[in-house]
């Protein structure tokens, strides 16, 4: 079982970071502005971390498996403020997030096959804190023997 969720974790990990990959290239090829190509630099090392994690854990050495729990720390977290947003997700995700306007208001939000990295100084006009699930469970997984 171990091996079977290793290799799934893996193949998610090498997907999201070669699709995050190839879109941080492609952000970061225009070269139009600075600011832009500087979070183009973290996008693209960050998708390029965890796609050699993914490939390290395929390969099952311990070094992969403690990359790869890193890469999952990495896409825990879910924060959209009005001064600050991260979000990160290679390959998949299951997010469980809370508004932080009156009233609060729980959500869930989930995709599969899919990539996305949001890093800005900024955010949307409704505040939200959350985690991914999926990423979660992964890093609990990761801590199997």
């Amino acid at each position: 079982m171990r091996l079977v969720l290793f290799r799934l974790i893996g193949i998610l990990e090498i997907a999201g970071g070669f699709y995050g990959v190839v879109a941080a290239l492609r952000r970061l090829l225009p070269l139009d502005s600075t600011h832009e190509s500087i979070f183009a630099l973290i996008e693209l090392a960050l998708f390029a971390f965890v796609l050699v994690a993914g490939v390290l854990l395929l390969d099952n050495s311990e070094r992969g498996i403690t990359l790869s729990r890193w890469a999952q720390l990495l896409q825990l977290p879910l924060i959209a403020t009005s001064m600050f947003s991260y979000a990160l997700s290679c390959g998949a995700f299951v997010n469980v997030f809370s508004t932080l306007h009156m009233p609060p208001h729980l959500g869930l939000d989930w995709r599969f096959g899919i990539q996305g990295f949001q890093l800005a100084l900024a955010g949307p006009g409704t505040s939200r804190i959350g985690l991914n699930l999926l990423a979660l469970l992964s890093w609990l997984a990761l801590r199997l023997r």
